[in-house]
């Protein structure tokens, strides 16, 4: 009798750990999903913080690692630390695919950030004397970018037969003021050498303009206008480009609340583009 007493307590125990178990999985199945995007600090974790309540409404919690490099945010993108990232134009993405087969891909273009050029010591472009340095940035992607902003200005003339978005200082065909291009330099470090060198032009990203406390539509002696197709995008693991919480992210940094915010937060310098990819 005893054995037949045990057998039913035994038996009873595991039907309520089932039913325990059936529960806590119904429980997991609601709880609110969670996403990490990797992003420079400005402008694209401010914005991305805009958008955390907006989410936190859909059932998305957003959390955000911020990064001071280029190199480290697809790095992690691909090791599978982030879900996402939110840095990048669409040339350097296509730059890094390239040079690391890594299988991520955007999923969304959010906004814009015009390149410009600045100095300390120089007032206009008809100031810039000869034989002026340019410091700009290590990152191949921009070069054909910044080049083009050059030829712009009437300060180089590109070969005809190079697409503007691939040029390299060995296509310039016409420097009549012999500017020199020195492409040395880590991104975030321009806008120190802006602040030391009076009389060189330093041509700087604007998410690290805007974190030194410049005003590119201010401040830069000429930058490139809004339909510059240097899109910022958000990016992703190409295996997680169905993502239905990825998907909700695009949604809301595409809605009017947050094009709103870029539009009137950032004042030109940073340029929303909608739904456009």
């Amino acid at each position: 009798m005893k054995k037949i007493l045990a057998f039913v307590a035994f038996a009873l125990v595991l039907l309520l750990a089932a039913c325990g178990g059936n529960d806590s999985d119904n429980g997991s199945s609601e709880e609110t999903a969670e996403i990490t995007v990797g992003a420079s600090s400005t402008p694209h974790a401010e914005i991305l913080e805009e958008a955390q309540p907006l989410l936190e409404e859909q059932g998305i919690t957003l959390h955000i690692e911020e990064y001071q490099d280029y190199i480290l945010p697809n790095d992690d993108l691909d090791n599978g630390t982030l879900d996402a990232n939110y840095f990048q134009h669409i040339p350097y993405l296509n730059q890094t695919v390239e040079d690391t087969g890594y299988e991520i891909e955007s999923i969304g273009a959010i906004h814009v950030e015009p390149m410009g050029v600045y100095s300390k010591g120089i007032a206009s472009v008809d100031d810039i004397e000869d034989g002026t340095e340019v410091i700009l940035s290590n990152s191949v992607s921009d070069h054909g970018r910044v080049l083009a902003l050059f030829e712009q200005e009437g300060l180089i003339t590109l070969d005809e037969s190079v697409e503007k978005s691939a040029a390299t200082i060995d296509n310039i065909v016409d420097n009549p003021k012999n500017l020199v291009f020195s492409p040395d330099y880590e991104p975030a470090f321009l806008p120190e050498l802006y602040e030391s060198e009076d009389d060189t032009l330093a041509v700087i990203n604007t998410n690290y303009a805007i974190g030194a406390g410049l005003n590119p539509l201010e401040d830069a002696l000429f930058i490139e206008g809004e339909e510059s197709e240097y899109v910022n995008v958000i990016a992703v693991r190409s295996e997680d480009a169905d993502n239905e919480g990825l998907k909700k992210l695009i949604d809301v940094l595409h809605s009017e609340e947050i094009q709103n915010f870029i539009t009137e937060n950032y004042e030109g310098a940073v340029v929303p583009v909608g739904g456009s990819n």
